[in-house]
């Protein structure tokens, strides 16, 4: 059966209506956002307003031992804070789909949908492309938001100091709009493959949560400074993503045929 956009759609539009019905899930999406632009935005304000703080100087030369003494302690901790935050940041568009896609399986077995659901004409590549794009707009949606929010916090905060806009630069550009939606990707494609898996979508979240841990890792590295990542390095990262997004796709057409869903769970 040839692949119709307009069954995608209809799967696209009964899920989101559902999300919409879900507050406590709409809310719990818009948490994280919020602390990755609130709390980098003080740590920017704090440096910005204490500039000769003596303090801010052994801060500084704990991450660069040869900074040199006519740069600013304080200018170079605000770059070196959004470069850190950059790593946290894309967390974001990873675990906001988990939040999403957890549902896309599991949750209608829970509410007794997914009957109906297999009972009608769309394909295995459909239901998987409705689904997956009901978590990616979202997620897309808030991370681009959350960025434009954090850009004019973060140039508020720091104008005193830098006099000149800091944010928006090269490498958040190419991490929200190249990296940002790879990874948002990933994220949906682990969810959806972990929810056909599993039958409560609680413990979807739970498992593609820990499935994310070796992310927080990588990024956690680079914030307690043994990675030196830059535009290069989330270029190749992005690459690596990219082919495990294309891998996942393949797992969960696999996964998203009718006949299995149905011995499965019915």
């Amino acid at each position: 059966m040839a692949f119709s956009f307009k069954r995608m759609q209809a799967v696209f539009w009964k899920d989101t209506v559902d999300l919409l019905k879900n507050r406590g899930l709409l809310l719990s999406m818009l948490a994280l956002p919020a602390v990755l632009v609130v709390v980098p935005t003080g740590v920017v304000y704090a440096y910005a307003t204490a500039p000769d703080e003596p303090s801010l100087r052994v801060m500084a030369r704990y991450y660069d031992p040869n900074l040199p003494a006519t740069v600013s302690a304080a200018r170079y901790l605000v770059e070196r804070s959004l470069a850190d935050w950059f790593s946290l940041y894309l967390l974001m568009p990873v675990f906001v789909p988990v939040l999403i896609s957890s549902q896309a399986v599991a949750g209608e077995k829970e509410r007794r949908t997914l009957e109906p659901l297999l009972a009608s004409p769309v394909t295995a590549a459909e239901l998987l492309a409705g689904k997956s794009l009901t978590s990616l707009v979202p997620a897309m949606l808030i991370t681009v938001g959350a960025f434009a929010t954090l850009c004019v916090s973060v140039n508020v905060a720091c104008w005193p100091l830098a006099h000149e806009l800091l944010l928006p630069n090269g490498m958040w550009l190419f991490g929200i709009f190249v990296v940002a939606p790879l990874f948002a990707f990933f994220g949906n494609a682990v969810a959806v493959v972990v929810s056909a898996r599993v039958g409560e979508a609680r413990m979807a979240q739970q498992i593609s949560g820990v499935l994310m841990l070796p992310l927080l890792g990588l990024f956690g590295s680079q914030v307690a400074g043994f990675l030196q990542a830059g535009t290069r390095y989330y270029a190749a990262l992005a690459l690596v993503v990219a082919v495990l997004d294309a891998v996942l796709v393949w797992v969960g057409i696999r996964l998203f045929d009718r006949e299995r869903l149905v011995s499965r769970w019915v």
